[in-house]
């Protein structure tokens, strides 16, 4: 156990933002994150004193803390990439896996860019592998915290939800997350038991970095 009150020596790696896949050499595919939840939770950790890592998808330029090393990704294969990267070269605590990854892929990659002149294109998609697996398979001791959107969702889909990842990925926590009617609301669950209900991403990230605090901590 760390006597001391903060994170001082833990190390924290965060995933944050949308991810691309590419349609042709200037397309892409991609979702509507916006990285906050993920910023804001550097933002927190560092101010207990972690080093942290943030991992960030294509949102434009921010503001950070000087304290946070920022690794910024565009591509699927990128962040892919820099996640096993960073996790067999650095001794991270945690993982906070926010950001929002592609499930689907173009099945073909145009390498030129499709003429605009085309009345109709399909496109047929493929999925993707969860990188959240390959975390626990290469730091097996490491405190992975998942998330999982599912829109228009109430509490018990949700909490399936997060339960089910828990099992596939072996996450320690996973924050499953919804809008309804544009209100946000978020459960933290361990598979088991729900610890916190929250109405916005500030008291979200509060309590979450509460939690994983105590868990390092007392570990």
């Amino acid at each position: 156990m760390t006597k001391s009150g903060n994170l001082k020596n833990k190390r924290i790696l965060i995933t944050a933002g949308p991810t691309w896949v590419a349609i042709d050499s200037v397309r892409v595919i991609s979702n509507t994150a916006t990285g906050e939840t993920g910023i804001l939770l550097a933002e927190e950790f560092s101010r207990l004193g972690a080093k942290v890592t943030l991992v960030l998808g294509p949102i434009g330029r921010i503001c950070l803390s000087k304290n946070i090393r920022l690794i910024n990704f565009r591509f699927f294969d990128e962040l892919k990439d820099i996640i096993v990267k960073e996790l067999r070269s650095h001794r991270y605590d945690a993982m906070i896996h926010s950001a929002a990854v592609s499930d689907y892929a173009p099945q073909k990659l145009y390498r030129t860019k499709i003429g605009s002149g085309l009345k109709k294109l399909a496109l047929s998609l493929k999925s993707t592998p969860k990188i959240i697996d390959l975390i626990k398979q290469i730091r097996p001791d490491i405190f992975l915290v998942g998330f999982k959107f599912e829109p228009q969702s109430g509490k018990q889909r949700l909490i399936k939800e997060a339960k089910d990842l828990i099992l596939s990925s072996g996450a320690d926590l996973v924050v499953a997350n919804t809008l309804q009617r544009n209100k946000y609301k978020s459960f933290i669950s361990d598979g088991v038991r729900v610890y916190i209900e929250a109405e916005n991403k500030r008291v979200l990230v509060a309590k979450l970095s509460g939690l994983v605090k105590e868990k390092l901590l007392w570990n």
